[in-house]
């Protein structure tokens, strides 16, 4: 079995055919995925995909792209949707220096305000960093979000950012890059890191892994990651699914 931690089944290139993609993942043993919201739109979208499959779980939360847009009405509102049940983490926040839609300074601000929420409502967080690494393990250390702890999405770094994430209390997740032949970090941290610190994902419809990259990305493709780790730490893909499946279990407080 194995759990995509992070997927946008909420996104518009779903609207055509959402339950055959849903169909495809359970065929590929994909039994479990974690659908983010970031945006009143898509947090809207996964709440009710939430209430609707037994086995879909919500993060929700407001994208750094998108922080000039978010009101302190916003946050709140997140607020009151994260008392259900199955929201399991806030996110994704974060910082991204690559799109210049908010200066930095809003999506500073804006990040340590989720970051607070997280640890008044004592769920993880959700990290998505592009560009912006620095300023991303600058915040963390600085909020002490290791009380709460958290993932860091689609990890893209190096082997001693991870560590020294890892030693903030958070866990790192590997997407579709980690496939591609020109991708060295990304498979130097899934050779590097221990199993106990590693989840999968998709990020789909985004970052589509090996064969299908530049496709629209779906949770059934979630096993061709573990095949990757697997290839890179030598061992077995059940031994890789079992391990990711039950790191997600356990940060995301799934109950079995």
């Amino acid at each position: 079995m194995f759990i995509d931690t992070h997927v946008h089944l909420n996104a518009d290139q779903y609207e055509e055919d959402l339950q055959q993609v849903i169909d495809r993942a359970l065929a590929a043993k994909v039994e479990k995925m974690v659908v983010v919201g970031f945006d009143r739109k898509t947090i809207e979208k996964a709440m009710n995909l939430a209430e609707t499959y037994d086995f879909i779980y919500a993060v929700i939360g407001w994208h750094p792209v998108d922080a000039i847009d978010c009101t302190e009405e916003d946050l709140q509102w997140i607020e009151q949707l994260a008392a259900h049940k199955k929201v399991v983490a806030i996110g994704e926040t974060g910082l991204d220096y690559y799109w210049d839609k908010s200066p930095k300074e809003v999506q500073q601000e804006l990040f340590r305000k989720q970051i607070h929420l997280a640890q008044k409502l004592n769920l993880p967080i959700v990290i998505h960093n592009r560009d912006a690494t620095g300023d991303v393990v600058k915040i963390l250390r600085e909020e002490n979000a290791a009380f709460v702890g958290g993932v860091m999405h689609c990890f893209s770094g190096s082997v001693e950012t991870a560590r020294e994430c890892i030693a903030m209390n958070f866990m790192i997740s590997l997407g579709g890059p980690v496939t591609f032949k020109n991708a060295r970090l990304p498979k130097e941290v899934a050779k590097e890191i221990p199993l106990e610190y590693l989840m999968i994902e998709t990020d789909a419809p985004y970052l589509a892994p090996h064969p299908y990259r530049g496709k629209r990305n779906e949770p059934s493709y979630v096993p061709l990651v573990a095949e990757e780790i697997a290839r890179q730490k030598e061992l077995t893909v059940e031994e890789v699914a079992q391990a990711t499946t039950s790191n997600a279990v356990r940060f995301f407080n799934i109950k079995e």
